[in-house]
């Protein structure tokens, strides 16, 4: 019989006899006399040539409770594969308890692309959408799934993700936790089971990612069985224990049942309604990361404060670049389109500080309190004095990032060249390195030892011995990061280091950080879904983070000291190996 399950699709696991079922569902689980009866329409939606999924067709019902107020926007939950669980008769039962909120239930088919004709099949959408990392899934539901089910059925959705709920089983678990681990201020309640948190399309990244990624609102409900698939893709038992394990250890709001049953949907019936009693307990209060204070990640108890979120500092640019603090704490920025450097006070207060700037991609202050700029626009390195005076410094070369040692010697990343550059006090010039495929971000080490460089297009930030001379040695692909779904690149930009040594690292991620043995420790999440160029610790005690994200500069506070450009070299203490 396991072998025969292990074939079964999910759909099918639903339909087998009682007599074979080890977890026979309760009373909530069945329709009960006097319970108002909600109604269940079907459909078909069909997604259009500029869809997330285009080309494809895909079954849904959507469940509408007697008690729903249409004058309101209604609590929403997502079921994956069409539904399963015994959910209508449950959400039923539980809503007339007044255990859950009066909801619209969505139970959506995996998307498929119709072969042309009978001698052809299908393109089966359900691997691709479900089992894959990235936002995908939550941007269909919320772009174009959402909207049409207002509009095709007179409904108000909530918009509010702490009353979105969404749930499935093996791929359809995973594609749940996906969509609320990308867009966790749109979806907070999730309910796995079976999930497919293994090697398909990147799942089995997931526990790695849960420990360093800084705590996110959403709670998620786990259920496994010890005889689920241990298959090529892997073993699906011990990767749903190593999801709770790692989300425990986070700090997440989970919950888990574990049992002794295959790949199939019994024991998940079972306690679907304990789970949405659970999911949905002391509704309306908002689900918020790390609920108890019990997450034991580094990114929360070595680097960011308590209670620490990400503040708007100055808005109402077009791209924000290369910040930078002076010895006071006071952060430079620039806005490149503009042609603007802005200052930041300690007051908060947002100046300019000099205009027409030559698209300035980059700033760092030297040891002569002279503001250094990567003045691509105009081939020049140039360094502002305190009035916003430039004096040309070196000419004739591409630039994107600098940085300034405290002997006035000046590293300039060339991508398009694919070199480095060194730049002496006297303003001589002279390549030190070429062959990285797109180097970006420059950045001493706390010592002034090592230099590090980005590749954008690339997984690692590669690190060099510093020589007496300027020169660089020693090149290796030093520290390794994490990607995005989908992406050969990290999209590393921006850098800057701590008094400990670590390494901050603007990605498509976030901000990684990163010990001196090259590992990352901690991942904390953008503050805006825009390109993130470049981080630096600034304010009166070197501890604020502040990035530039898109259009805008954000910052948050830290437990950390930053170490200021063009200071005297700090040694660290060693990195535990």
């Amino acid at each position: 019989m396991k072998a025969f399950r292990i074939v079964l699709t999910f759909l099918a696991l639903f339909s087998l006899s009682a007599a074979e079922n080890p977890y026979p569902p309760g009373p909530d689980s069945q329709k009960q006399e006097g319970v108002p009866q909600g109604e269940v329409i079907k459909g078909v939606f069909t997604a259009g040539t500029n869809s997330v999924f285009p080309g494809t067709v895909r079954d849904y019902s959507v469940y509408i409770p007697t008690q729903l107020d249409r004058a309101q926007r209604a609590p929403v939950m997502v079921l994956q594969d069409g539904g399963g669980y015994q959910a209508v008769n449950v959400f039923n039962n539980l809503i007339a308890k007044k255990e859950i909120p009066p909801l619209v239930g969505l139970f959506i088919m995996h998307g498929r692309v119709k072969a042309p004709s009978t001698n052809a099949l299908d393109r089966f959408n359900r691997s691709y959408e479900y089992d894959g990392l990235g936002d995908n899934y939550a941007r269909f539901l919320l772009e174009e799934f959402f909207p049409y089910v207002e509009r095709q059925h007179g409904l108000k959705l909530t918009t509010n993700g702490n009353e979105r709920a969404i749930g499935g089983a093996s791929s359809g678990a995973i594609c749940a936790f996906t969509t609320a681990w990308e867009r966790p201020q749109e979806f907070r309640r999730v309910f796995s089971s079976i999930g497919t948190y293994v090697g398909l399309r990147g799942g089995n990244e997931y526990p790695t990612l849960i420990r360093k990624t800084e705590p996110k609102p959403i709670r998620i409900f786990l259920q496994d069985g010890e005889n689920d698939l241990n298959i090529y893709g892997g073993d699906w038992w011990m990767a749903n224990q190593a999801m709770q394990r790692a989300l425990v250890f986070a700090g997440y709001d989970v919950r888990h049942v574990w049992g002794t049953g295959a790949h199939d949907g019994f024991q998940a019936t079972q306690v679907f309604p304990d789970a949405l009693r659970w999911l949905w307990r002391d509704y309306p209060a908002p689900i918020v990361a790390n609920p108890e204070k019990k997450s034991r990640q580094p990114v929360v108890r070595e680097v960011l404060a308590d209670g620490s979120e990400w503040k708007l500092v100055a808005d109402g640019f077009q791209f924000t670049e290369g910040p930078t603090a002076n010895a006071q704490g006071e952060v430079f920025f620039t806005d490149i389109p503009n042609q603007r450097i802005h200052r930041i006070g300690l007051d908060g207060r947002v100046t300019v500080f000099a205009e027409n700037t030559g698209a300035v991609t980059s700033l760092k202050f030297g040891p002569d309190g002279r503001l250094y700029a990567a003045a691509n626009g105009k081939k020049q390195i140039v360094a502002y004095d305190p009035s916003g005076q430039a004096t040309v410094i070196a000419e004739g070369l591409e630039s994107n990032d600098l940085c300034v040692t405290s002997t006035g010697r000046i590293y300039v990343t060339d991508p398009g060249q694919k070199q480095v550059w060194l730049i002496l006090p006297d303003g001589s010039k002279r390549v030190v390195d070429q062959g990285v495929r797109f180097p970006n971000g420059v950045q001493l080490s706390p010592d002034e030892s090592l230099l590090y460089v980005s590749d954008t297009q690339g997984q690692f930030i590669w690190s060099y011995q510093i020589a007496d001379d300027g020169s660089l040695q020693f090149k290796q692909r030093y520290y390794h990061l994490h990607l995005a779904d989908g992406s050969t690149g990290s999209g590393a930009d921006g850098m800057t280091v701590d008094r400990d040594g670590r390494l901050y690292v603007t990605t498509e991620l976030g901000v990684q950080f990163c010990d001196q043995a090259g590992r990352v420790n901690g991942i904390i999440p953008k503050p805006q879904a825009k390109w993130l160029s470049n981080v630096t610790l600034g304010g009166p005690d070197f501890s604020d983070l502040y990035v530039t994200c898109g259009d805008k500069v954000f910052k948050r506070t830290t437990r950390v000291k930053g170490v200021r450009s063009g200071q005297a070299p700090i040694k660290p203490a060693a990195p535990r190996l």
